[in-house]
């Protein structure tokens, strides 16, 4: 890895060195180290505090026991608040505020180096943010195919508790109560004309009853999409939904 790319704002290339060599033994698979500010006191500093920030992480290190230990404060972007830094007469302060815990901060990074992870920080943020908003975005987008496959694959139960029996292959189910058509007047209905005279009296009546039911029937259709529809988009719950569709069919 070439050092010196993170050295170009005046940071120690040999303290760049040693974080490097620590921080990428840290590093996840697709993790790399995108940016490092060192710690600038106005006295000689020989081991100073730094930030390094990699694509999916941030590390605050802070060297103890002259070299021997070093203290690492590791946060991933879902785990941090915002980052905040506060320009001083010697370097800049930078804060980084997790969800929960303390607030962290080290002084006397140099102005050009704060401004540089503010940028590299909030843009991380930002690009997190989107991804979760997306991912979010996706979710409701699945969610009423799933409702809609669990309406199919639950029968219906009959005024006793016990499960319907399944319906024949038709448009609606077939109630034959005052003012319907008997079965024997729908086949006749459906048979074909014969060529001989017919007495207009006997066949105009099941020929008009047959074209109210079937205008009554598509009148019932209609509810039920419509009924659907407002479900598949969420605006009525399920309850409310078989409820209204036992109303409709009852009315048959």
């Amino acid at each position: 890895m070439n050092m010196e790319q993170f050295a170009q704002d005046g940071q120690d290339i040999k303290i760049i060195e040693k974080l490097v060599s620590k921080v990428q033994d840290m590093l996840t698979p697709g993790e790399k180290i995108d940016y490092i500010a060192v710690q600038k006191k106005p006295a000689v500093t020989i081991l100073p505090d730094s930030i390094t920030i990699s694509n999916k992480r941030i590390f605050m290190c802070e060297f103890t026991k002259l070299g021997l230990a070093t203290d690492f404060e590791i946060f991933g972007w879902q785990d941090i608040k915002d980052i905040a830094f506060k320009e001083e007469i010697f370097g800049s302060k930078v804060t980084v505020i997790p969800f929960t815990g303390e607030n962290l901060s080290i002084d006397y990074i140099p102005k050009v180096q704060a401004r540089k992870l503010y940028q590299y920080i909030k843009a991380a943020l930002e690009n997190y943010k989107k991804a979760e908003l997306a991912a979010e975005k996706e979710k409701i987008v699945i969610a009423p195919t799933v409702a809609k496959e669990g309406i199919i694959e639950r029968p219906e139960s009959n005024a006793a508790g016990q499960p319907a029996a399944a319906a024949p292959a038709q448009s609606a189910p077939q109630y034959y109560g005052a003012g319907q058509p008997t079965p024997q007047a729908q086949v006749q209905a459906q048979q074909p004309i014969a060529s001989t005279p017919t007495i207009p009296s006997v066949s105009a009546a099941p020929i008009s009853r047959a074209a109210a039911k079937e205008e009554e029937e598509d009148e019932i259709t209609l509810k039920l999409k419509k009924l659907k529809t407002l479900f598949d988009k969420q605006l009525i719950t399920q309850e409310e939904y078989e409820s209204k569709k036992r109303e409709v069919l009852s009315s048959l």
